[in-house]
């Protein structure tokens, strides 16, 4: 038996009303952070993925149609930042949507437990349909045999066909897609959606009315609804797409609502997910008995309730699309590669250290003997301070002291907050982000931001 071993979705806290991009719009697009990329959010996801799961992954995937990097792999960030041994191999699947259920496909014929991850950044041009229907994600995906962990789901069928046909393309260094006539889209992915769908539910002998949970997933909206419609799978079985809550995420879509699915799921329940993009893929899941006693991951509907309201001039400008009047400050240097690597541990696993009374140093002593991962841990607020001076592409800065639960007391940037409810006593929680970019060098480390949902 093969299948899903663990999950995990993260959405960010911002939120844009669409009705700020156009009065006529309704519902909210999600909204990744100053501080937050496709990594980020990456490793957002697969700390969830991999916290109640016993397999160590030999091998991480990392998909997006928005790399921070090219020519270096991004996925050995989020290696790092889970903080998963030297023999695990970490490679990229980026550029295109379809990449991310290609790294499924991928995961789902390797012998080995493999970890996949799905994040995705969607912008647009300002005032475009791409903006205000776009959303960003992530979400991640253990796979593995029986003999690796429970198996949740276990894999009973797939199917695959690939189309050549221009429906949406983007160049390197353009800032959005553009998109052929919306009809002709519709029509090829409709056609491909039934034509997967049938032949993946025809190898796991089953028929429509026997699928439980139905995902469509895919960039154009219109084909995604089609394909659900004319699947001959009951209604109230189609999962929703959460397209008036959060937007379409792109590349993280596929894992982000089969994520959804299991969340809703019973034990001998037959999950199907079918994928949109440059043709189509088909993936049939049954859940195993184990599920029923897998714990719930911060589920996806309590990352939607936790919310922040983002207004449209600062999306615009964390997106680069509006250039505000700098802060009066120097900007931050490119960050070390030596230092970064003589740190490593520190930087990207948040391990600190601790002398043989068990006294906790941050960052790490060289003078310590044990090393203590601390990226878990919660911590208490002892005091903080608003800085309305310091350089950020998103003033003010805030920053406290923070007393860990089990030892340990380290000054640290909080993200994620609103000033109005900060408080001495708050408890936050550690997240990767990234905290600038200079000369093209993104330097990440480790922010606390309050505690709603423990672990997102």
């Amino acid at each position: 038996m093969r299948g899903i071993l663990g999950w995990g979705a993260y959405v960010p806290f911002g939120r844009l009303a669409r009705c700020e991009i156009a009065p006529a719009l309704s519902g909210t697009r999600s909204v990744a952070g100053y501080d937050e990329d496709a990594t980020t959010m990456g490793v957002a996801a697969a700390r969830l993925a991999l916290r109640h799961t016993p397999a160590e992954p030999a091998t991480l995937w990392f998909s997006t149609a928005d790399p921070p990097y090219l020519d270096r792999t991004n996925a050995t960030a989020v290696h790092a930042a889970l903080r998963l041994g030297r023999t695990c191999a970490a490679y990229d699947a980026v550029g295109s949507v379809r990449s991310a259920v290609g790294t499924l496909r991928a995961a789902l014929n390797s012998a080995e437990p493999t970890l996949v991850v799905a994040s995705d950044l969607r912008t647009g041009l300002p005032g475009g349909p791409d903006e205000a229907t776009g959303g960003d994600a992530a979400a991640a995906l253990l796979i593995g045999a029986d003999s690796d962990g429970p198996v949740l789901a276990e894999l009973v069928a797939t199917a695959s066909v690939t189309a050549e046909f221009l429906d949406r393309w983007r160049i390197p260094g353009e800032p959005a897609s553009r998109l052929w006539e919306e009809r002709f889209g519709e029509t090829v992915y409709t056609d491909l959606g039934r034509e997967v769908l049938k032949s993946a539910l025809a190898e796991a002998g089953s028929a429509p009315g026997d699928v439980g949970a139905l995902v469509v997933s895919g960039l154009h909206g219109r084909a995604a609804k089609a394909v659900a419609a004319r699947s001959g799978v009951p209604a109230e079985a189609v999962i929703d797409r959460l397209d008036g809550r959060m937007g379409n995420p792109g590349a993280a879509q596929p894992a982000l609502l089969l994520a959804t699915a299991l969340e809703q799921a019973a034990p001998g329940q037959v999950i199907v997910l079918v994928s949109l993009a440059d043709g189509a893929d088909a993936f049939v899941w049954r859940t195993t008995p184990a599920l029923r006693d897998h714990p719930r991951p911060v589920p996806l509907e309590r990352q939607l309730v936790h919310s922040s309201a983002v207004p449209y001039r600062t999306f615009l400008t964390w997106r680069g699309m509006l250039t505000p009047e700098p802060p009066r400050r120097p900007e931050p240097a490119r960050a070390s590669a030596s230092a970064v690597l003589r740190n490593h541990d520190w930087k990207f696993g948040f391990v600190g250290s601790a002398d043989e009374d068990g006294t906790v140093s941050l960052p790490p002593s060289p003078l310590d003997t044990a090393a203590v991962a601390m990226a878990d841990r919660i911590g208490t607020i002892v005091t903080y301070t608003v800085d309305r001076l310091a350089y950020s592409p998103s003033p003010p800065v805030v920053f406290a002291v923070v007393d860990f639960d089990g030892g340990g007391r380290l000054p640290v940037e909080l993200t994620d907050v609103d000033i109005d409810e900060l408080a001495i006593g708050g408890r936050v929680e550690m997240t990767f982000r990234r905290l600038h970019t200079a000369d093209g060098v993104h330097n990440y480390f480790w922010k606390a931001r309050p505690v709603r949902e423990k672990g997102v």
